[in-house]
């Protein structure tokens, strides 16, 4: 059966759903990125504080990504064994645990606190698609696109305003990221009205009866797995190296954040744009092809060294990779038959792709110490986006995954 097909056969059973549910969505999301992104800025502060080396400050950062990829896989099972709703409102508790533990006293409880927020995270970056999915079949394009613009959106801002809340306003690094726990405390109190007990006993009974598919052994899964990996390794590598590209090509410190920053504010008209579109789509590969396109201007564009332009690769970049991020959480729905195969799906590709993402920066760090420049790691990019470009392709076409025996399953 075509997705489209599937679209037209549950065209009249699932009616519109209330504004709490999409207020209760959009908290979550931005509660999924500014915790992590409200980091970065405040790392020189934190390091000097506790006065702690470069290595262990960059655990701070890697330490959810590995929580992400080893925690993901899991999320699925939580949420067939207790309910979406209820599992989302235990990750809200650990969200704000994590981050009061982290703001608390010293290096200890900073890592232990990074770790805990991060599991947190990780369970909504796995069942947010899933849960869209079940409760928008018709629209779930326009509420990725909803949910990626709250997440990004709140991620932008957090970083731009760590600085100003820890020093300006007197916070300090600790008050500026505990700040961020009332923001999880509000979307927790709007959430708790979805945790019904008849809703989740029906809902666990009808995904127990569920075909369940496994999507470990499914080529189409692994693609599609492989596409979030590269997209999520070709971001961070982004965020945690292009400033030091730039500044390595004559700009300012100043001008290299700032630049970064647009890059970051490029990609959220498009996160919203593209699920909408792709919903529509009956495959697509057009946009993967479009988003390779993107990527291949602005890594050239870099690549050619030429300065006067610098700001335009850096945006097609940032368009590049909002593009690829909005397709790899549309995948997640457009691909499998059911609500369970989204999340076992959004699991395993979460999984595979956060660990990708924790490698990728020491990995260009690596290659720039070793050859003493960043035209190795520049041309290394190319080829990741032409990998994505690839797996890309295949994953945009119109099918399901575990839809036929000898054909999808390896």
């Amino acid at each position: 059966m075509k997705s489209s097909q599937l679209r037209s056969d549950i065209q009249s059973k699932y009616p519109p759903k209330g504004w709490l549910l999409v207020l209760g969505i959009i908290l979550i999301a931005t509660n999924m990125r500014a915790p992590l992104t409200s980091v970065g800025p405040l790392i020189g502060t934190i390091r000097a504080d506790l006065g702690i080396s470069n290595t262990l400050a960059g655990l701070i950062t890697t330490l959810p990504l590995l929580a992400f990829a080893l925690h993901s896989p899991i999320a699925p099972k939580l949420s067939r064994r207790f309910g979406t709703p209820i599992v989302l409102f235990s990750s809200l508790l650990l969200l704000i645990l994590g981050m009061a533990i982290r703001s608390s006293i010293g290096i200890v409880s900073l890592l232990i606190g990074t770790v805990i927020l991060g599991l947190g995270i990780s369970i909504c970056n796995v069942l947010m698609p899933s849960l869209i999915k079940e409760k928008y079949p018709l629209k779930i394009g326009i509420m990725i696109g909803v949910y990626s613009v709250s997440m990004n959106f709140s991620g932008a801002i957090a970083s731009g305003i760590s600085v100003p809340m820890a020093n300006q306003v007197g916070l300090g690094w600790k008050g500026a990221l505990g700040l961020w726990v009332l923001l999880a405390v509000v979307a927790l109190v709007v959430w708790l009205p979805q945790i019904n007990c008849k809703q989740q006993y029906k809902a666990k009974t009808s995904t127990a009866n569920e075909k369940r598919t496994n999507l470990w052994k499914s080529s189409l899964a692994w693609y599609i797995s492989i596409f979030m990996g590269l997209q999520s390794m070709l971001f961070y590598v982004v965020i945690s190296w292009l400033p030091d590209i730039l500044k390595s090509q004559g700009m300012s410190s100043d001008s290299a954040g700032w630049t970064v920053s647009i890059m970051q504010m490029a990609l959220l008209p498009v996160t919203f744009i593209v699920p909408i579109v792709a919903g529509r789509m009956k495959n697509q590969v057009a946009l993967v092809i479009m988003t390779a396109v993107f990527y291949f201007i602005g890594i050239g564009g870099l690549l050619s060294g030429d300065d006067t332009l610098t700001l335009l690769w850096v945006i097609l970049m940032g368009i590049g990779s909002g593009c690829a991020f909005s397709i790899a959480m549309m995948l997640f729905g457009l691909r499998t038959a059911n609500a369970h195969d989204a999340a076992e799906l959004s699991g395993m590709a979460q999984s595979i792709g956060y660990l990708l993402a924790a490698v990728g920066p020491t990995l260009f760090g690596y290659l720039h110490d070793a050859t003493n420049g960043w035209k190795v790691p520049l041309i290394v990019m190319f080829v990741m986006a032409a990998l994505l470009l690839i797996v890309g392709v295949v994953s945009g076409r119109d099918r399901f995954v575990g839809q036929t025996i000898g054909k999808d399953n390896l």
